[in-house]
């Protein structure tokens, strides 16, 4: 999804972080950010505010990750939780098929293969470095795709 641009909360108080200056980059993160808003289980929220370094398996690089959402809310218990939320396509998700690896009229690799391949692997970094992140301070990683937000 190419759609983007600024959220402005009813609850900005809600907000942790400037309120002023919430970007969404897809119609998903849009709707988990009103989710988050409205929703009177979720105490706090931020979106792309927590910093996780990780190391770009494609060019052996120290990256910074930053997750979607942070989201302190209430469990089905009523104890207070913490979870990083990631939102992604599914087709981000899967790993690349390699019988489209020569899937071009010549038969040469294939740029999207290729691709996908990049994509996959940074994607997996991050969310190593995610879940380490998150056991270390007892919170939770969570990846939502479009199957969780429509």
């Amino acid at each position: 999804m190419a759609y983007k641009g600024r959220y402005s909360p009813e609850n900005p108080s809600k907000y942790r972080g400037d309120p002023t200056k919430i970007i969404y980059r897809s119609l998903w993160e849009r709707k988990f950010m009103i989710y988050c808003d409205t929703n009177v289980n979720v105490l706090e929220w931020a979106s792309e505010e927590v910093i996780i370094p990780y190391k770009d398996p494609t060019s052996g690089k120290n990256r910074k990750y930053y997750p979607d959402f942070w989201v302190k809310y209430l469990d089905k218990d009523g104890k207070t939780a913490i979870r990083l939320i990631e939102v992604k396509p599914k087709r981000q998700l899967k790993e690349p098929d390699p019988k489209k690896k020569y899937n071009t009229p010549t038969g040469r690799l294939s740029t999207k293969y290729v691709n996908e391949v990049k994509t996959y692997a940074i994607n997996q970094a991050k969310f190593k470095a995610a879940n380490e992140f998150c056991l270390d301070r007892k919170w939770q990683f969570q990846i939502l795709t479009e199957d969780h937000l429509t």
